[in-house]
């Protein structure tokens, strides 16, 4: 590709250099999208994967550490006072 001086061209050349730029580049990302829809519908055909739903979805382990800490979250809280729980470090 030859290389432009843009210091020596006229505002009107940067304009028309810039329509042309523009222009250029729009049909070629027309083109690829084009390119990617016929990709994307040739490759439907084989059928959609399932979508893995919240349900599917492994359970994660729980760490003793933080069972402990659901497990308190999760006891009604009384009215007399209780012994705080030391965490280990």
């Amino acid at each position: 590709m030859a290389k432009i001086d843009l210091d020596s061209m006229s505002i009107e050349e940067l304009v028309a250099l810039r329509e042309n730029a523009t222009a250029k580049l729009a049909e070629k990302v027309a083109t690829r999208q084009a390119e990617l829809q016929t990709e994307l519908e040739r490759l439907s055909e084989y059928g959609k994967p399932a979508k893995k739903s919240a349900s599917a979805a492994p359970a994660a382990k729980v760490k003793k550490s933080d069972a402990k800490k659901s497990d308190v979250a999760s006891q009604p809280q009384s009215d007399a006072p209780s012994e705080p729980i030391a965490e280990a470090a």
